[in-house]
């Protein structure tokens, strides 16, 4: 009993501070002290500097050596890619609805890393662990980008040329990538930046997570329609327990263990995406269902991932 008590416990020292943060942000919304137009401002200062800089000076007063191993980098993939193919295969025997299939997909496998997934192991290693995390979450940042214009393009017949050439110049341009990169020469040397620089990146950097998750909890909603909502419950368990758990512990089969694994699980056991409702909004989807599915799994993962964690920690893998 004391040994399931203490691993919750760690768990909730994980998922709490976000909860408390959703919440506080859902109801700041709801007294008004959070609009559209703020949480519109907000998410793009969050996406464009505050996170960018997180990543940066994370990486950038980190040895090489305490990055994301490039194994785990191409296992992250590898199992990304195994999870998409059976879901398009999945989504073409079991979602009727041609035009929903890429929605669902993509709402399966996007994960929110940087937002959420940081945070969570933000809360569990700190600055050594977002470190650790940042190359694997820029890279499956690469792949999600890409995998979410295929299945989108081929659900909702869209022009695919134009789109991938849209998606290469998004990913030249993107923020955190560009935020990792340029930190990347700073931590392979001796170089160090003014230390009047680094400490107003730190202060951008430590506003990133909390106006983050404000953001977040300001935008849950569970509007939309009827007739989407059969399709709510599956893709939950989908992202939230199947994909996590394969994932995770095929992570374990091929020898990942301790701060490995816990990346690999906290990473994959975040909600969908909030960016999957720009990208189907964009090319003309059913918003409404995005939205439905970050909601969903937005609250469904504070859950799962506390007992998730509290498992694997009660097991000893964590």
């Amino acid at each position: 009993m004391n040994l399931f008590i203490n691993s919750l416990l760690f768990a909730l020292s994980i998922t709490g501070p976000i909860c408390l943060l959703l919440l506080l942000g859902f109801a700041l919304r709801r007294s008004q002290m959070m609009n559209d137009g703020f949480i519109d401002s907000a998410s793009k200062l969050v996406f464009n500097i505050a996170l960018p800089m997180l990543l940066f000076t994370s990486i950038a007063q980190t040895d090489f050596s305490q990055m994301s191993s490039l194994k785990l980098i191409l296992y992250g993939i590898a199992a990304t890619l195994t999870v998409f193919v059976l879901l398009e295969w999945w989504a073409s025997r079991y979602v009727s609805n041609q035009g929903l299939r890429g929605i669902v997909v993509q709402g399966v496998f996007r994960a929110n890393m940087a937002i959420v997934g940081l945070a969570y192991v933000n809360n569990a290693y700190g600055h050594s662990g977002v470190a650790a995390a940042a190359m694997y979450v820029a890279s499956l940042t690469i792949l999600f980008n890409i995998l979410a214009v295929f299945t989108l393009s081929r659900s909702l017949h869209h022009n695919d040329n134009m789109q991938l050439g849209l998606l290469a110049k998004n990913i030249i341009k993107n923020p955190l990538i560009i935020g990792i990169v340029a930190a990347l020469p700073l931590a392979a040397s001796d170089w160090v930046l003014p230390e009047i620089l680094m400490k107003t990146g730190a202060y951008l950097a430590q506003l990133s997570l909390p106006l983050a998750l404000l953001c977040t909890g300001a935008s849950l909603s569970l509007k939309g329609h009827k007739d989407d909502t059969a399709l709510l419950p599956t893709v939950a368990i989908l992202r939230l327990l199947v994909v996590p758990a394969v994932i995770t512990f095929g992570g374990y089969w091929v020898g990942f263990r301790g701060m490995e694994l816990s990346i690999l699980f906290l990473i994959n056991a975040s909600p969908t995406a909030a960016a999957s409702y720009v990208m189907v909004r964009a090319m003309g989807g059913n918003a409404a269902l995005a939205a439905n599915i970050i909601a969903v799994t937005t609250l469904g993962s504070l859950i799962s991932t506390s007992l998730g964690a509290a498992l694997l920690k009660g097991l000893g893998f964590l």
